[in-house]
């Protein structure tokens, strides 16, 4: 039972749930129209308008995919039955408050809780993960993840006016998977700014450092959703570097979004030139069938711990919320350097 039928619904749960073979038994949304639609696309049998309408008409094994923002999560959560496997979208709320908010009501309902931060299932990720424990690259020492694109935010109206947005909507995933990668971090240290030009939308533009004082690993993100100047330097990539070799992943959904350009892993070993690795499907929207297989094969008791469950998510709620912390504190003004 999907919950929303907003665009991300359509560009990437629906195609990914239609890829893996997974039954949509219904979609709700408050604009019936919308939801309707794409159960005319997708041969979904059951529309509702509401969802305490769907809840009482959903077969008792249903899953819940809440493909909402923040802020309506909280009802529908109340609404599902206790016990209920459920799909929340990204973020786990607007803040660390929030997030611990939402866990403490999926554990007072006994809800089977996952997030969906689903870059971590992304094909290139998956392989470059694989890679990295059979030890390819030997120690990662250096993480980086740029991202220098132009984002049209009028397809997404609803961040308009957002006091936060650009660690809490789109840098979440960076903050997420690097925490997949390297475990929970000693330190953030974090800058976010606005653009000029762009009154009504909050920070577009972050420098991340995640500091871990008991390795030698710098682990950095840099994000740019403003670079409009054409395609030839639109950045979009995570790389790896270690002490045997290195790694690299064209995350190709971000340039010239929403048409996105190609995806591609390399593999390095020192001084030996780059080589293509092989890979099927891409972030949209193979990783989506990632995170509700996940949740799927745990409700089943197929698996014994949830990677995305709303636990560990919200240790990346506290790493976000620790960046924009970071950024308030304004680092150290050198003129009191003495």
């Amino acid at each position: 039972m999907i919950v929303g039928a907003g665009g991300i619904v359509r560009d990437a749960h629906l195609p990914a749930y239609r890829k893996a073979g997974f039954p949509v038994w219904g979609i709700v949304d408050i604009d019936e129209g919308k939801a309707r639609a794409l159960a005319a696309e997708y041969g979904i049998r059951n529309v509702f308008s509401s969802a305490a309408d769907a809840v009482a008409a959903a077969p008792a094994d249903a899953v819940y995919d809440l493909a909402l923002m923040p802020e309506h999560v909280p009802p529908t959560l109340e609404a599902l039955p206790e016990g209920a496997p459920v799909l929340i979208q990204k973020p786990l709320g607007h803040s660390y408050a929030e997030g611990a908010a939402l866990r403490e009501l999926c554990d007072r309902r006994g809800l089977v809780a996952a997030v969906n931060t689903q870059l971590r299932f992304a094909p290139y990720i998956a392989e470059a993960r694989r890679m990295i424990a059979a030890g390819a690259i030997g120690e990662v020492y250096d993480a980086e993840l740029r991202v220098s694109v132009t984002t049209p935010w009028e397809m997404f109206p609803q961040v308009f006016g957002l006091p936060r947005l650009e660690f809490t909507m789109h840098s979440v995933h960076y903050l997420d998977l690097f925490r997949s990668f390297f475990g929970e971090p000693s330190g953030v240290s974090a800058a976010t700014v606005r653009h000029p030009e762009k009154p009504d939308v909050a920070t577009t533009r972050s420098s991340v450092i995640l500091r871990y004082r008991d390795r030698p690993l710098r682990a950095v993100i840099s994000t740019n959703h403003d670079h409009d100047f054409g395609g030839e330097h639109e950045e979009s990539f995570v790389k790896f570097e270690g002490t045997e070799g290195a790694i690299r992943a064209q995350m190709g959904l971000l340039l010239d979004y929403p048409e996105g350009g190609p995806d591609r892993l390399q593999f390095a070993r020192h001084c030996g030139g780059w080589h293509d690795v092989p890979f099927d499907g891409s972030w949209f929207p193979d990783a989506f069938i990632g995170s509700m297989g996940v949740l799927q094969r745990f409700a089943c008791g197929e698996i014994d711990e949830m990677p995305t469950s709303v636990d560990d998510v919200l240790r990346t709620m506290a790493v976000v919320e620790a960046a924009y912390r970071s950024e308030d504190i304004e680092g150290i003004d050198p003129e009191g350097i003495t």
